[in-house]
């Protein structure tokens, strides 16, 4: 049955990361010298702190030293920690989305034992996946409603030599976590088809730019990877057919809930204290209103997201028929990034002209809520996914 009542367990996990936000990432997320800057820098020491929780294995399985936690438990944690800083939480989210997917699905025995022990010991080894490139087209576009039998070409070539090994050569385009990673998943394009490579980062032959913060529009860590003759052995070749598991919409969704209400919270507080007219603002019709108008946007997003997430942990609930077959990720992404983006706009109008000042923290919500709309590969192409799905198009 569909059910989105929390756990002890999840409420728990909720409820620590609050605290920490509140004490360790809040104080620093709002201050002055953060706000003001265009490219304010990655705060590493705050996502260092954040991982001593135990957030980057957060989708591991017990079993294998993790939370053991389902999508909807990453979503609320990814939530919280956005509510305090969104590049805190894109970095931990893509982390534990990726190391859950790798350790417990993809890798072999071997391949497990020599990598986990030492991802589970360094609170600073994050992982990154190299998927993306310039000019390559993943959108629907002019294959809307045609075969998708046919692979994305992929530039980065991987050669395999006479003692097995591969040399890796290629560029990959706006990676997430790339400046962090301490492991690359790379997907490269061989005579045979395409495969995917684990590529620690002390690899010769990697050179990582960071994309410029200043019109870069991303949260997080994102940067080009060069690859140059880049030698990596035979062992560390993964099943080439695993670039589907690796999409997972909703929690990114999750993280604008996060911003977004933050934006709500410090606008309720701020309507609190302003006195105009005898009165706090919040008393006021038209800033009631409004208020009203935000909270049910993050009511409504928020649960079509936890629906998504809800449905990818149980997904034998579409075969039952207790759920639609649409695509809800999708449906999702477009609800909530247009929501969400409108909710951040609304608290802002609360402080009147105060709320474009480059050292208030609505300005930055604004600008990442906006990022939400372009994210991926936009809303327009989520639209033609779930027309797809309509039409009944396999």
């Amino acid at each position: 049955m569909y059910n989105l009542n929390l756990n002890e367990e999840q409420i728990a996990i909720r409820d620590t990361v609050c605290d920490f936000v509140k004490n360790e990432i809040t104080p620093v997320a709002v201050h002055p010298d953060r706000l003001e800057p265009f490219d304010p820098p990655l705060p590493s020491e705050l996502i260092d702190k954040a991982a001593e929780l135990g957030l980057r294995a957060l989708s591991i399985s017990e079993e294998l030293g993790g939370a053991g936690a389902d999508i909807l438990t990453c979503c609320i944690v990814a939530e919280e920690l956005a509510v305090g800083d969104a590049d805190v939480a894109s970095v931990l989210a893509e982390t534990a989305s990726l190391a859950g997917v790798l350790f417990e699905k993809l890798l072999n025995k071997e391949q497990r034992e020599r990598l986990l022990p030492v991802f589970l010991e360094d609170n600073q080894y994050h992982i990154a996946l190299a998927n993306s490139e310039a000019k390559s087209d993943t959108w629907i576009g002019n294959n809307y409603h045609r075969s998708k039998t046919t692979s994305s070409q992929i530039n980065t070539k991987a050669i395999q030599d006479k003692n097995g090994n591969w040399l890796i050569n290629g560029t990959k385009t706006r990676i997430s976590n790339a400046t962090v990673a301490k492991l690359f998943v790379v997907q490269a394009d061989t005579e045979e088809g395409q495969i995917l490579l684990l590529v620690p980062t002390e690899s010769n032959g990697i050179k990582v730019n960071e994309v410029d913060r200043d019109g870069g529009w991303y949260i997080g860590s994102c940067g080009d990877v060069t690859f140059t003759d880049c030698m990596i052995p035979a062992e560390n070749i993964i099943d080439s057919n695993a670039m589907d598991v690796f999409q997972n919409i909703g929690i990114s969704c999750a993280i604008n809930v996060g911003v977004a209400r933050a934006a709500f919270e410090t606008a309720v507080e701020y309507s609190k204290i302003r006195i105009q007219g005898g009165g706090p603002i919040i008393e006021h019709q038209a800033i009631g209103a409004k208020l009203a108008e935000v909270a049910i946007g993050l009511e409504v997003a928020r649960t079509i997201i936890w629906r998504a997430a809800w449905t990818s942990d149980n997904k034998t609930s579409i075969s039952e028929g207790n759920l639609t077959g649409l695509p809800l990720n999708n449906i999702a992404h477009i609800s909530s990034a247009e929501m969400l983006y409108k909710a951040a706009k609304d608290s802002a109008e609360c402080f009147g002209a105060m709320g474009v000042m480059r050292d208030m923290p609505l300005q930055k919500f604004i600008h990442q809520t906006r990022m939400f709309l372009h994210r991926s590969s936009g809303n327009d192409d989520s639209k033609l996914q779930i027309a797809e799905a309509v039409a009944g198009f396999e």
